[in-house]
């Protein structure tokens, strides 16, 4: 028979070793990025349809920002460059058609001043969102307004998928967007420059992207296209990046990848993943690259798939990515998918995601697709984050520190 003093603390021990194996869920951190992105192109988040008076346009987005406001989050990314477009009087751009159904069209105020405005007064930080190379959802050059650089430069153009592309390749449209970008930096208090996914674009089966004649012409020293388009993307990125924090040191440049940079099979220092598609070999997004040399502020992969989703698995994907930040200063934000709650069915697949992530200390916080999804409450989401994980405000990250001259 065991003895009772030897049976208490085996039970103590017993005790002391479950802690250890089931640790209690993290705290809220002080510090923790809290955004979502407002969609413009189609007219996904705002406004909510094209045409609409400036004074409407204007009340949909306070409302949208004072929702944000309620669930304490601190920062949100308004895309302004949707398809080589502005929402803000640009030299470099025509006027958005998603603002008054007509591109070109002056709809009445400056976007970008009012959105910029309406944030900070709610302490939330303004990121303005570019997509640089993509110029129509459309593929005819005559749908354009006649001052669209576009279509005054056709031959910086390509068709592809139906859709109307910049061509990375040439140095033209490298210096066209590079000064885009300035242009924002320059003239507006934001917070933040932000890329999305779409560098090449994603690619339609059976169809290769018409940029042979560039690489012909600007392609000599690289032994395959494939090289030569990364280096195109890196030559964007590292321009930006330079000329950002040449003017304000203090504004954030960070870029939103696809979830999955190379799986494991074809390079062993990929991710445990099996997709079909990477940002390396298919976009041509060397994310590594750009961390590795510190060119952005922050890193937020689209990790939109399940924890133990098999092609791309969330709990796989999390710390793949905290490795690839470990010992730079670039910063890891998490991309999440507020759109696919509901088809996922699962009420606790969003809160697990979030509980994952403050287990790894690289994560700093989570962007959501998209704010109108979020807001729509999908299986109660939206409910949890304000009475859980947002219960209580917290600042966004520190900014990395400027590197000394």
């Amino acid at each position: 028979m065991m003895r009772p003093g030897l049976f208490l603390l085996l039970v103590v021990l017993l005790d002391a070793s479950l802690c250890l194996c089931q640790p209690t869920d993290p705290p809220t951190p002080r510090r923790e990025l809290r955004a979502a992105w407002i969609a413009t192109v189609t007219n996904i988040d705002w406004p909510s349809r094209p045409g609409l008076p400036a004074a409407e346009q204007q009340r949909e987005l306070v409302q949208l920002f004072d929702q944000m406001q309620r669930t304490n989050m601190n920062a949100v990314f308004v895309q302004v460059r949707p398809c080589g477009d502005a929402f803000f009087p640009s030299r470099w751009a025509p006027w958005s058609a998603y603002l008054t159904g007509t591109q070109g069209k002056d709809p009445g105020y400056d976007p970008l001043a009012f959105m910029i405005s309406e944030a900070h007064r709610r302490n939330l930080q303004l990121h303005a969102w570019f997509n640089p190379y993509r110029v129509s959802l459309k593929d005819q050059l005559s749908d354009l307004a006649p001052n669209n650089p576009a279509r005054l430069h056709p031959e910086w153009v390509v068709k592809y998928g139906g859709k109307l592309f910049y061509n990375p390749g040439l140095p033209q449209v490298k210096d066209l967007l590079v000064a885009s970008i300035v242009e924002v930096v320059k003239n507006y208090e934001i917070d933040g420059v932000h890329f999305d996914d779409y560098f090449y674009p994603y690619p339609v089966p059976n169809q290769a992207f018409p940029d042979a004649a560039a690489f012909q012409q600007h392609g000599s020293g690289f032994s395959s296209v494939s090289d030569w388009r990364r280096d195109n993307v890196n030559r964007l990125v590292s321009e930006i990046s330079a000329r950002i924090k040449a003017i304000n040191p203090d504004i954030q440049f960070g870029i939103s990848p696809f979830g999955v940079w190379r799986n494991s099979a074809v390079d062993p220092t990929g991710s445990e993943t099996t997709a079909g598609l990477t940002n390396y070999d298919d976009l041509y997004a060397d994310t590594r690259t750009w961390i590795k040399n510190e060119w952005i502020d922050y890193i937020a992969p689209q990790l939109y798939w399940a924890i133990g989703f098999k092609p791309a698995p969330y709990e796989k994907l999390v710390p793949w990515w905290s490795r690839e930040v470990a010992g730079t200063s670039v910063h890891l934000h998490i991309g999440q998918a507020a759109y696919r709650v509901t088809a996922w069915g699962n009420p606790e697949e969003l809160p697990n995601q979030l509980i994952l992530n403050r287990r790894y200390s690289a994560v700093k916080g989570s962007i959501f697709f998209s704010l109108k999804s979020l807001l729509a409450n999908p299986l109660g989401f939206l409910d949890r984050l304000r009475s859980d994980f947002y219960k209580d405000p917290a600042l966004p990250p520190e900014a990395r520190p400027t590197p000394e001259p």
